[in-house]
């Protein structure tokens, strides 16, 4: 289906759909199956044999790490309202969010760009299309950048947009197109289903929505009744250098393609060197022939070592001969090492990050310091990732408080990622209680540092009578 030409179709523009074929090759590359690359076809001299190209894998392994590295367990978030803090951690646990936040931070690495949308499921709507509260509960879709279709922007943040989901049910193909658009200053969202299941993209009135599972609660148009998205864009940050304009992100390795491809390359030769170089012994015709006394044969059928001459070249030559081909493995490992350096500096991870060691990938696992190329490339992709998760959280403080769980969509909200791998936490806990000690660090600051709260409510959870830390 051409979701640009139905967008069109509904008065809507979006970006040019040919940088969906860049996403498409960004994923392609991520699982390893090039097409004309990872499968091809090699000319021996007298007809085209079919091969399968040995893969590295290293477009998915640096996405895992980045993802691993950015959102992972020990990210913390703390909203100032205890209410709204624990209506937020309701919903992030029936959502699976922290296992799904850390999985869509890795398709973000490998697409350039992922959405989350909260919204409210089971809800009623009054005869303006507005949410009833007390009833219904937050669910929070995710998205990555196939799925999404920007429809207006500015200075690279995506005001309206489209997302869509394809679904299955019952056999048949559909698509969920939900629309996110102004009007008269607030947001209204449309949805459409779109059977798709011959291509012909076929959109199925509202009153036949009730018999496809999923899709009963529905409804065809609600209004938010506020002027702030209900919609988080997530990218990476890293600039858009195919498209100036476009406001969806780029993948990871998007300006690498050319290290993964010289990796699986070298990979692939490195294997081939193996199943080349094997072990052979050339047989005369004779030497393979069963023995009189026994009748047995002289060598085992089954045994691929050996290999059968023609029978005048066996007389020519010794009867037997082994044959062991060189193998070139420290040299391929110097060549895969070389390539894992330049694309784990071409990715911002610094060298020496990654290193080849008996047939496998190792990954650097030592405290990086504050000055490497790592702690900036974290720090530089935590600035989007902050504000989309604050964001995140003000949405569901949002909903929460339409459905009238009494939640504050202004409390503040702090973010606290892993620095855990980039600096000694032990070392430095143990300076800051020495900063307290001496005089020079309050302990409601220490608190807020260290409990993951803020000041405020640092203050107000210290003891009547202050103990100096030793």
């Amino acid at each position: 289906m051409d979701i640009t030409k139905y967008l069109r179709g509904q008065g809507y523009d979006t970006i040019d759909k040919a940088f969906y074929r860049y996403i498409y090759t960004w994923e392609t590359w991520y699982r390893s199956n090039v097409r004309k690359f990872h499968s091809y076809k090699i000319y021996n001299g007298k007809t085209y044999v079919r091969q399968k190209r040995f893969a590295l894998g290293m477009a998915k392994k640096i996405c895992e790490d980045l993802a691993d590295l950015l959102m992972n367990e020990k990210v913390g978030i703390t909203v100032s309202d205890g209410q709204s803090q624990d209506y937020v951690d309701s919903i992030f646990r029936k959502n699976h969010m922290l296992t799904r936040l850390n999985n869509y931070q890795e398709r973000k690495a490998y697409t350039g760009t992922a959405a989350y949308i909260p919204y409210i499921d089971g809800a009623e709507a009054d005869g303006g299309g507005y949410i009833r509260p007390g009833r219904g509960t937050v669910k929070i879709n995710c998205i990555s950048a196939p799925g999404i279709y920007p429809l207006s922007w500015e200075n690279g943040q995506i005001s309206e947009c489209a997302f869509v989901s394809p679904r299955t049910i019952d056999s048949r193909r559909y698509a969920h197109i939900q629309i996110h658009a102004l009007h008269g200053g607030e947001y209204v969202i449309t949805n459409h289903i779109v059977e798709n299941s011959s291509g012909s993209g076929q959109e199925m009135p509202y009153s036949r929505w009730g018999g496809l599972k999923g899709f009963e609660s529905l409804k065809p148009e609600i209004y938010t009744g506020s002027s702030e998205r209900q919609f988080v864009i997530d990218t990476l940050n890293i600039v858009n250098n195919i498209d100036e304009d476009n406001p969806m992100g780029v993948a990871l390795f998007a300006n690498c393609i050319d290290q993964v491809k010289g990796l699986d390359v070298i990979y692939d030769s490195y294997i081939n060197e193996f199943v080349l170089g094997k072990k052979r012994i050339f047989v005369a015709p004779e030497m393979l022939a069963f023995d009189p006394v026994t009748g047995n044969p002289a060598f085992d059928e089954n045994d691929l070592v050996f290999y059968q001459l023609p029978e005048d070249m066996g007389k020519e030559s010794d009867p037997i001969k082994e044959v062991n081909m060189g193998i070139r493995a420290e040299a391929h490992n110097r060549a895969i090492n070389d390539g894992l350096n330049i694309l784990s500096s071409k990715c911002g991870f610094g060298t020496e990050r990654y290193r080849f060691e008996k047939g496998s990938v190792a990954t650097a696992t030592q405290v990086i310091s504050e000055n490497s190329d790592l702690y900036r490339t974290l720090k530089k992709h935590e600035i989007p990732l902050d504000e989309s998760l604050r964001e995140l959280v003000r949405i569901i403080c949002r909903l929460g408080a339409v459905l009238g769980e009494g939640t504050k969509e202004d409390a503040e909200i702090t973010i606290d990622f892993d620095d855990s791998i980039i600096e000694d936490k032990a070392t430095e806990r143990q300076q800051d209680r020495q900063d307290v000690s001496m005089g020079v660090m309050g302990l409601a600051e220490y608190r807020a540092k260290w409990y993951g709260e803020t000041e405020e409510e640092a203050a107000s959870r210290l003891p009547e009578q202050n103990v100096v830390m030793e």
